[in-house]
């Protein structure tokens, strides 16, 4: 039709002369300047490394290279719009749960915000008026003391998990922190053991039970004091190899008919974290005894197990038309 290869070269010769020029050039050929989003994130990345655990740095990044860097990574930082954004959530609904989006766009305000820290962006994050998904967060399932002792029951050829589990039960600490400490972490005279918060970036006492003593008595009795207490001959396994072994195991006993997005009654690994927090309350321990031994900086975080505890009204509520 006329449209020959030497025409358009012609025509595409025109338009770079435009556009050297400034002059008469289509605005989608046009320099865009500013910083892209992409740079903030990287540079973002990099002050993790001096800030976060290797874990959270994984987390995070994996997040952001799979979900985020496609679709925003190449927009202009300053000409991201909340239309962008709730394009970006749009585009998720049905791939991810509801709280995973909002994660997401939690992640994107982040390394906006560092952004603005930075001097790298100068207009409003965009993501401050977005309107994120409701989400029912609330994990009530917890063990009974039968099915501990099913899960015992499953583990008990498997040293490692069950040492473990025993110590997430006994001190109600997160995944990371467990699998954190070392020998020179245990106090055996008082049966106590120093915890490494994360989360909060700090340290706190925990209390170990007679049975679990035991367990580590023997097994670090030729330990070094850096060496690792759950773990393979004193050297730290990660937060993966557990989640490996034991997933499979929880899921075989307690989640085999639901559905993997019901997160009020899927056991998961973070489930021994509020059984103990659970049977502490169903026991009569004080909501702010309950609040020291999780370590939780606010109250609020542990009011939501004080339902649980015996004078909860329970049995006025029995007794009301006797």
């Amino acid at each position: 039709k006329g449209i020959t290869e030497p025409f358009c070269n012609q025509k595409r010769n025109e338009l770079i002369n435009s556009i050297k020029l400034g002059t008469d050039a289509p605005i989608k050929y046009k320099k865009a300047t500013g910083v892209l989003f992409d740079v903030i994130a990287i540079k973002y990345f990099d002050d993790l490394q001096v800030h976060s655990t290797p874990h959270t740095i994984r987390d995070v990044t994996s997040k952001y290279n799979k979900h985020i860097k496609e679709p925003l990574g190449s927009l202009i930082v300053d000409r991201i719009k909340i239309e962008d954004l709730e394009k970006f959530q749009k585009s998720k609904i049905g791939i991810l749960a509801d709280k995973t989006i909002n994660q997401l766009v939690e992640l994107f305000s982040t390394i906006f915000n560092f952004g603005l820290r930075k001097d790298m962006c100068k207009t409003v994050n965009p993501a401050i008026k977005l309107k994120k998904f409701k989400i029912d967060n609330a994990r009530e399932r917890y063990l009974e003391k039968d099915e501990i002792k099913e899960l015992f029951e499953l583990l008990k050829d498997n040293e490692l998990l069950t040492l473990f589990t025993k110590l997430s039960l006994s001190t109600g600490a997160r995944l990371e922190t467990v699998l954190s400490i070392q020998k020179k972490d245990i106090d055996l005279p008082i049966s106590t053991v120093t915890l490494q918060d994360f989360k909060n970036k700090d340290t706190y006492k925990g209390f170990l039970s007679d049975d679990v003593l035991a367990i580590i008595k023997k097994k670090i009795k030729n330990y070094k004091a850096n060496d690792y207490i759950v773990s393979l001959d004193g050297t730290k396994i990660t937060s993966r190899q557990i989640q490996s072994r034991l997933k499979p195991k929880i899921d075989k006993l307690f989640n085999d008919e639901l559905d993997t997005r019901d997160r009020k009654n899927r056991i998961v690994i973070h489930s021994l974290r509020h059984t103990f927090a659970s049977h502490l309350a169903i026991n009569g321990t004080p909501i702010f005894t309950i609040q020291k031994l999780m370590n939780h900086k606010d109250i609020k975080q542990t009011m939501r197990y004080a339902k649980l505890a015996p004078d909860s009204g329970k049995e006025f509520v029995n007794e009301l038309y006797k």
